[in-house]
């Protein structure tokens, strides 16, 4: 049987601050570029993560997890950091990719630590596996179009 326990809950909550983070994140990179090409991937991104939460939360509420969609203090100062590098750097598509790239990353662990719990119950786990090959799918485009602007 399946168990959810608070430890579990916690996780998740702290999985939709950070999908929120990217959600943000993402749309303030579509913002800070003039490619249009780059706007428009960063614009897809930012609507991915907004997809991701409506269905981890439909499946968490089943369980009683309430998201209150504010996005972590981490990745607020990730963004801003994000809009610092922006400023001052003279490649800033690059530097947004660079951002991007470790912002999946760890995303991505965020996932795999949730999925390594065996108690994970079904329908979230099934929700968890398809966002993570999701976005394991972004991060090689992120590597391909960084790798083009070599």
């Amino acid at each position: 049987m399946e168990k959810y326990t608070a430890d579990l809950k916690n996780k998740l909550n702290n999985l939709l601050e950070r999908i929120h983070d990217g959600e943000k994140g993402f749309k303030k990179a579509s913002t800070h570029t003039d490619h249009q090409f780059l706007r428009k991937f960063f614009e897809k991104k930012s609507l991915e993560r907004e997809k991701f939460s409506h269905e981890l939360n439909n499946v968490l509420n089943t369980y009683e997890v309430h998201d209150d969609n504010s996005g972590s203090v981490a990745g607020a100062a990730h963004r801003a950091w994000m809009e610092i590098k922006s400023l001052f750097s003279f490649d800033n598509e690059e530097s947004m990719l660079e951002e991007a790239i470790n912002g999946e990353k760890v995303l991505l662990d965020d996932y795999n630590d949730i999925l390594s719990v065996e108690t994970v119950p079904i329908g979230i786990r099934a929700v968890l596996l398809n966002h993570k090959e999701l976005i394991e799918n972004g991060l090689d485009a992120i590597k391909k179009l960084e790798d083009l602007r070599d």
